[in-house]
């Protein structure tokens, strides 16, 4: 039988499986936010939904689906006068529903991490940031079971294996149950990761004037987001109970340098 180790009141203690009443099961919905291989989409932000039980949030989407006789897929990319107020519905759903929890990872990929981690290899990138968010979110007395957006990958790529594996591994317990990539039109708490991610992504160009005018959906969302959540920027991240959300520091390196005209700023590094 195995044993699952964690801490409680700063004592160890050895969690067996029969004794399921302690263990928490975890669902986290997976999406990632700009393209690893494509060189003028230089951000790239990987973020998940963790939730005890999906189907609350799921079933209410659905339900409402149904009532609109609105069954497009949500993408933050696709948003506009068609789809916008389906997707402030959701956004809505998902502050009202209790224990949901948010993490994300952006980073540039011409910063100096990005280009001494991984180098020429995209593929590596997607899985180690996976794995470094997950990590960072799962608790001691957790199972996570991740449910991801399905990205095509070369044959030899298994991102599915490797992620748990690698998880467990580190975490020298059953930390991650099983990892499965579907298509996002499947499932609608895969659509809403979508939109968080692509709306931090988005800020994050604006910020960085990667993005001078923008799109006016996109921008509307955006806003409506970050006055849910009680913040003006994410470019310095963001932490409550219910959001964790990283921004490495090449990101903010990109900063336009208040004090100096548009001419001299144009001259400085991007990164």
């Amino acid at each position: 039988m195995g044993v699952l180790d964690f801490f409680k009141d700063g004592q160890k203690e050895n969690l067996a499986l029969t004794d399921y009443k302690k263990i928490w099961t975890r669902f986290c919905f997976l999406d990632e936010s700009g393209s690893l291989n494509n060189p003028k989409d230089p951000f790239f932000t990987v973020g998940f939904l963790r939730c005890s039980q999906p189907y609350y949030l799921q079933s209410k989407i659905m339900y409402e689906r149904g009532k609109r006789n609105f069954y497009d897929e949500m993408k933050f990319n696709k948003l506009s006068d068609r789809n916008f107020d389906f997707a402030k519905f959701v956004i809505d759903s998902f502050f009202q529903t209790s224990s949901l929890k948010f993490f994300s990872y952006s980073l540039d990929k011409e910063g100096s991490y990005f280009l001494r981690e991984f180098g020429s290899d995209p593929w590596k990138a997607y899985e180690d940031i996976s794995i470094r968010v997950l990590s960072a979110a799962v608790r001691l007395d957790e199972i996570l079971i991740v449910v991801a957006d399905h990205v095509t990958t070369p044959k030899d790529i298994r991102f599915e294996v490797n992620v748990k594996h690698r998880i467990n591994n580190e975490q020298k317990r059953l930390c991650v149950a099983g990892v499965c990539r579907f298509d996002s039109k499947s499932n609608d708490l895969l659509q809403l990761a979508d939109l968080l991610v692509g709306a931090i992504n988005y800020d994050l160009k604006l910020a960085t004037n990667l993005i001078i005018t923008g799109d006016k959906y996109k921008k509307r969302f955006l806003k409506y987001f970050k006055e849910n959540v009680g913040v003006e920027s994410f470019i310095e991240g963001f932490k409550n109970h219910n959001f964790n959300i990283f921004v490495d520091k090449d990101i903010k390196r990109r900063l336009p340098i208040v004090g100096l005209s548009s001419a001299e700023n144009e001259k400085r590094p991007s990164s």
